[in-house]
């Protein structure tokens, strides 16, 4: 196990955060339970990668915005990633989730973060308000991975939480810090 990543959760109050984040690591979210406004709380959880890995993520699981609520901008340094998280039957929470992706490519200070997008209650289809073309086209220009979710079936969580856990802990294909490979540079034995 590496470094443990910290991943930053948020999006428009009400759209599921908290479901989510419970339903992946405990499995035990009641669906249609009541939604209880929260905070801050950091979740602490082992996710395996696709490399075979168990990588420790630390989930920041941030209070829903509201009207006239900034996002605070702390979060922005320290994160290695981010959740954006829109509910499918709410346009609100999309533009909102869009608005926030703007502000972490503005404040993240040049530092590289993995984000993911997660349009939360796929099970309700027959409410949809959020075309599922108009949002991958949004994240595939954004350069950003979309899934639809739903808290119901928590199989659809896996593969969008592999999926980060494997970009935040990439092994570095090349060094950083390239060193000349050439022997006869910058001095040595010169033969006469």
């Amino acid at each position: 196990m590496g470094k443990s990543c910290k991943v930053v959760v948020c999006g428009l109050a009400a759209v599921g955060k908290t479901a989510v984040l419970e339903q992946l690591l405990y499995a035990n979210h009641v669906v249609g339970s009541e939604p209880m406004e929260t905070l801050e709380d950091i979740y602490i959880g082992s996710i395996e990668t696709d490399r075979g890995v168990r990588e420790q993520v630390r989930f920041y699981d941030t209070r829903g915005l509201r009207d006239g609520l900034e996002f605070p901008r702390h979060y922005y340094s320290f994160a290695d990633g981010f959740v954006l998280v829109y509910s499918i039957d709410n346009k609100e929470s999309f533009k909102r989730m869009e608005a926030l992706k703007k502000d972490i490519d503005r404040y993240r200070d040049k530092k590289e973060v993995t984000i993911v997008v997660l349009g939360n209650k796929g099970d309700l289809q027959d409410q949809k308000r959020v075309d599922s073309e108009f949002a991958q086209h949004w994240a595939k220009t954004e350069k950003v991975r979309l899934w639809e979710v739903s808290v119901a079936d928590r199989r659809t969580l896996i593969e969008p939480f592999v999926y980060l856990a494997s970009k935040m802990t990439q092994p570095q294909s090349k060094s950083t810090f390239p060193l000349s490979r050439n022997k006869n540079k910058g001095g040595g034995s010169l033969d006469s």
